[in-house]
């Protein structure tokens, strides 16, 4: 695995494991123009457990199977207005997930919203990166090529 420091250098694509969203081998779009990492979701429906606010969704779980619909439930951690790739400003809900990236895992923020638009289902932002990723966009996949020649 590339490292530089003790940063593991990752490409501009990467895939990523979501295990509490029963989500596996998901394309990631890295981007470090956004600071937040964002999730593609369909009909977000909030309600309260115990208290707290919690959302369900719809999600497709296999890239390569779209007509796979699944639902999942996940507390909320925040509201967050996020100005979008067109600079539109929104208010989304955020969550927080553990991300799988190779050997590594860690938690991270993720704000839901219809991605539908986008070719990646997902943006991994700073706020995820920070102290653990340096990208070269050079390349695509650097982390699952060094696991599957190492």
């Amino acid at each position: 695995m590339n490292v530089l420091g003790n940063k593991h250098i990752v490409g501009s694509l990467e895939l990523c494991d979501l295990p509490e969203l029963s989500i596996n081998d998901l394309n990631v779009r890295v981007d470090t123009g956004a600071t937040t990492s964002s999730l593609h979701v369909d009909n977000i429906d909030e309600f309260e457990r115990e208290g707290e606010s919690w959302v369900s969704f719809d999600i497709h779980p296999d890239i390569h199977q779209v007509s796979k619909i699944v639902r999942r439930e996940i507390k909320v951690e925040a509201m967050r207005n996020v100005k979008s790739s067109t600079a539109t400003r929104e208010k989304r809900y955020v969550i927080t997930t553990t991300i799988v990236m190779a050997d590594m895992q860690w938690p991270i923020q993720l704000t839901l919203t219809d991605r539908s638009e986008m070719n990646y289902l997902m943006l991994l932002g700073r706020e995820a990166m920070q102290g653990r990723l340096v990208v070269d966009p050079e390349f695509e996949y650097l982390l699952t090529k060094n696991k599957t020649n190492s």
